[in-house]
């Protein structure tokens, strides 16, 4: 009986453990998505984004179908391994099948703004993360500006 018994918590513990590895590569899955990435007109300078924003070519923000508003990224173009983290606050067209539609300055940032799309990877990232990315970011953007 004793060994029916541990024969049961054996297989119930592993049925549990297998259950949590799965749940955890899906949830892996489902903060990685890969696609094509645009980047914005110019046209589109000074318009109201779908949070309300005014959109500015020059701030780390992207557009996206997947995801939700408010949520920082971290994009890698699969090309050239070249990443940069952006915050979520606007939306694309229904039947834009692209990925992603960052300010120009982030494509710029990727390497792709000449070819205009680019094969990418964006990864979830939390709230503090993404902060810290995007200030880093516009600190080498502005020093870079005042070299000029």
């Amino acid at each position: 009986m004793k060994l029916a018994v541990l024969i049961t918590l054996f297989l119930s513990a592993t049925i549990v453990l297998q259950a949590q590895d799965v749940k955890q590569r899906l949830v892996v899955k489902a903060d990685e998505k890969k696609g094509t990435a645009s980047y914005y007109h110019n046209k589109f300078e000074g318009r109201k984004t779908a949070t309300g924003e005014v959109f500015d070519n020059d701030e780390f923000t992207a557009a996206c179908n997947k995801l939700q508003l408010g949520t920082y990224v971290k994009v890698t173009n699969q090309n050239n391994g070249k990443v940069v983290y952006l915050r979520i606050n606007d939306r694309m067209a229904p039947h834009n099948n692209r990925l992603i539609d960052m300010a120009s300055i982030a494509a710029e940032k990727l390497g792709f703004k000449e070819l205009g799309l680019a094969k990418v990877k964006v990864e979830i990232v939390s709230f503090v993360e993404g902060q810290i990315g995007i200030l880093a970011q516009k600190e080498v953007f502005t020093e870079r500006k005042n070299e000029l």
